[in-house]
């Protein structure tokens, strides 16, 4: 019967006769296309970089300096400021799995509430912002707590919220429209967010600044903090966040609120940009549908999980490159929804690619 010492003499010769080597896998040597596909995956964004990048090279070299102005370039910014900002709500909703076909018509009732809590009740501005701000965000709570308590589909809570704000929109305003003079005389604040400032021969406003600070800030937060990482694990997959001790409802809920908050915003930034305050623009209709386009084109993924607030932004350049450049080559306008569409479809055959690539 062998001692322990002797055991332990007889472990020793086999350790130290053993092979040094640790496991190792076979490195594979991957080509352009496998390496540009992990590039796509790690950075979505840089798709509609590179799109945005080509149109806006095509059309200066086209029409020249006209159109490489900083007055043209800076237009672009004054044109999608709207979109971008209800492009950076879409994003969030996205991300989550989810989608939001109300956000142009709450931007536009927290307009009207803007302008209806000043001229019909002489209410401060200021305060009839921030009253406007807390509607959006009130609203955006109804939704997540259908979405995330309830477990109604997305789709069809703010279908239904679509209709809802619309036809409450209309009701309150009375279909009435607050003019530009009388806004510029009586409550120059609503307008705030229209005041144009001039930078290296570039015109800039303040939507445009707040647009631009607002991508930042959610970018960060997407990028660097735990909610953000919360909102990707939600959108990737709901059940597995929960086992990881994500609060998925609060999530949902901090993620709808805050959409109905940067909606109002949006709302704000109208003002701004039209001058007026009125219950029938344009974009209570189409601003679902142009935030929505903005975000596909920018590259994030309509299953959820993945994409990045950039990428929205720049989808939304590229629609405003895209009718810009259009416009001042005399194009028919329709070309301009024949290229988006286009670029729509292939915006989510490349997701699709990506994705079955991953797998």
């Amino acid at each position: 019967m062998s001692t322990p010492s002797t055991q332990r003499d007889n472990y020793e010769a086999v350790i130290s006769g053993a092979s040094a080597d640790v496991a190792s896998f076979e490195n594979h040597h991957k080509g352009f296309v496998g390496r540009f596909h992990d590039v796509l995956h790690a950075t979505p964004a840089i798709v509609p970089l590179i799109v945005l990048v080509t149109a806006t090279l095509v059309f200066g070299l086209v029409l020249g300096s006209k159109f490489f102005s900083p007055f043209a370039l800076t237009l672009i910014l004054q044109q999608v400021q709207i979109v971008g900002v209800l492009a950076a709500a879409q994003t969030l909703v996205i991300l989550t799995a989810g989608i939001d076909l109300s956000v142009g018509a709450l931007a536009v009732l927290c307009s009207v509430i803007m302008g209806q809590f000043t001229f019909r009740y002489g209410i401060s501005p200021y305060f009839a912002v921030i009253c406007g701000l807390a509607c959006g965000t009130g609203i955006g709570a109804v939704n997540g707590w259908l979405v995330s308590r309830v477990k109604l589909p997305p789709f069809i809570v703010t279908l239904g919220m679509w209709q809802v704000v619309l036809a409450a929109n209309y009701l309150y305003s009375a279909n009435e429209t607050i003019r530009a003079q009388d806004i510029e005389e009586q409550a120059p604040f609503l307008q705030f967010l229209g005041t144009k400032v001039q930078f290296a021969g570039a015109t800039f406003t303040f939507g445009v600044i707040l647009m631009l600070v607002l991508v930042l800030v959610l970018a960060y937060a997407l990028r660097s903090t735990a909610w953000g990482r919360h909102v990707y694990a939600v959108g990737d997959d709901p059940e597995a966040a929960e086992l990881a001790g994500v609060n998925v409802r609060r999530t949902l809920m901090s993620v709808y609120m805050l959409v109905g908050f940067i909606c109002a915003l949006a709302g704000w930034v109208m003002i701004g940009r039209f001058g007026s305050v009125s219950p029938s623009a344009t974009t209570g209709v189409i601003g679902n549908i142009q935030s929505i386009t903005a975000v596909v084109i920018g590259g994030i993924s309509l299953f959820g999980g993945r994409g990045s607030i950039l990428g929205a932004f720049f989808g939304a350049l590229i629609v405003g490159v895209f009718e810009l450049g259009l416009r001042m080559a005399g194009a028919n306008p329709q070309w301009t929804f024949l290229l988006i569409g286009a670029l729509i479809i292939g915006a989510v055959a490349v997701d699709q690619w990506i994705r079955k690539v991953s797998a």
